[in-house]
Order: C-alpha cells, then structure tokens, then sequence
C-alpha cells in the first residue's frame, strides 16, 4: 500500500512546487514593472510655454475657416427722424463673388466708398461682401439695386437725406407712388448734372409732399446751393 501511494505523494510535492515557482515570477515581474507614479516622476509632460501657446493660436488662427469673416457688420443709423445718416463700423471689400461681382472704388485708407452694380447682383449678397447691412439700396433711393448703379455707401452725415419710401411723418393715405416717382425722377437728373430740373422737381412737387419744415428748410438749402454730391445723396 506505501508503494502505491508514492508516486501521488510525489506529483503532489511536484505541482504544489511549480504553483509556488509560478506566483514567485508573477511576484516578480510586477515588481519589475513601474508604477504609472514613477513613469511621471521619469517622464514629466512638458507645460506649454508662453511663445509655444503664442505659436498654436497663431496657427489656429491663420488657418481658420472664418478668418476672412466679418468681425462686425457697419450699419447706417439716422438722427433727427431720418432727416441725417450715420455710417457706424468700418467697411470693408472681402472680394467678388456670385452675385457681387461688381466694382469697388476705395478711399486712401482703402474703405470702400461706392460700388458699381453687375449683372446678377443681389444686393444682401454685395452688402455681405462689404460687411454692410444690406439696406444700400433704399440708402440710394430704389426699391432694388440695378446694373450700372453706382451705389453711394457711406453718407456725409452733414448733409441731408430724404427716405425714398415718403417723408418720417407722413400721414396715413400718403400718395405713395407719386412721391417715389420724384425721387425717381429727381435722382436721374442728378446723374445727369441737371441741376436746374432738380430743383424743378422738388419745387413743384415733392416740396408740397413735405410738413415738417425743419426738414424742408435743410433740402430747400441743398436744391439752392446746387452742389451735385450734396443733391445725389438727397435724391440719387
């Protein structure tokens, strides 16, 4: 019975050996391996630097998308009820493209001063390509932007403008149409450097149209003086 018995007792004595050589390795190779502590300790991660952060944004801006956006739309404002107009934000030419392919002419310091409608024009897209609002075509007295006209973009806001839609204060049932056909009419003979028919028009008939004297005063001194720069922005 003890004969038979040892060879059990000896792969016993075998198998608990190779458990206990097995955990002895395991042991030992997780002792061996670095704790994620000292993987940091060993191999700290760099903190960006003022000119390493300065480089980034540099870049991320050079490549943005919207670097050629407008930063803020300019939009005209009007003081005393409509009577005078205000250009607020600078404008700019982002260059052409469907539907604003027309001229641009600029200052000295390069701000567009008037642009020169194209065939296709679409007025919001032009204001879009000036970062303008796009109320350039009412500015100019018409209902919709044409090709061939010159729009006038940034008013001298010491000089009167009348809106070509009526007077700020006119009453209910107020001819409509009568009055933006003078206004039509008068600012085709400011094109053309008829002063004389100007002052025509506005003396008999879009001067009656008028109750606010304030206002008739400041126009009637304009068609007086003559000046077709000061005349195109009231009527052309």
């Amino acid at each position: 019975m003890i004969t038979a018995r040892l060879p059990i007792a000896v792969a016993a004595l075998g198998l608990t050996a190779m458990l206990l050589a097995g955990c002895t390795t395991t042991a030992a190779t997780r002792a061996t391996e670095p704790s994620p502590s000292a993987t940091a300790a060993t191999n700290p991660v760099a903190e960006p630097t003022p000119e390493s952060t300065e480089s980034m944004e540099s870049t991320a801006s050079t490549e943005s998308p919207e670097a050629d956006s407008c930063s803020r739309l300019s939009e005209v404002i009007s003081h005393t009820d409509g009577l005078y107009l205000q250009r607020q934000g600078t404008l700019r030419d982002r260059g052409a493209r469907e539907f604003a392919q027309g001229e641009v002419a600029v200052d000295e310091d390069g701000t567009p001063v008037t642009y020169t409608v194209a065939p296709g024009d679409v007025e919001t897209v032009v204001a879009e390509r000036l970062c303008a609002y796009p109320n350039l075509g009412s500015m100019n007295h018409r209902r919709d932007i044409h090709p061939g006209q010159v729009l006038w973009l940034t008013p001298n806001p010491d000089t009167p403008w009348v809106d070509y839609y009526g007077p700020h204060d006119a009453p209910a049932g107020f001819p409509q149409i009568p009055y933006q056909q003078a206004i039509e009419s008068a600012g085709r003979a400011v094109d053309a450097g008829e002063v004389d028919s100007v002052r025509r028009i506005w003396n008999d008939t879009l001067r009656p149209m008028f109750s606010n004297q304030v206002t008739i005063d400041a126009v009637q001194k304009v068609v007086d003086a003559g000046d077709l720069d000061a005349l195109r922005q009231l009527f052309s």
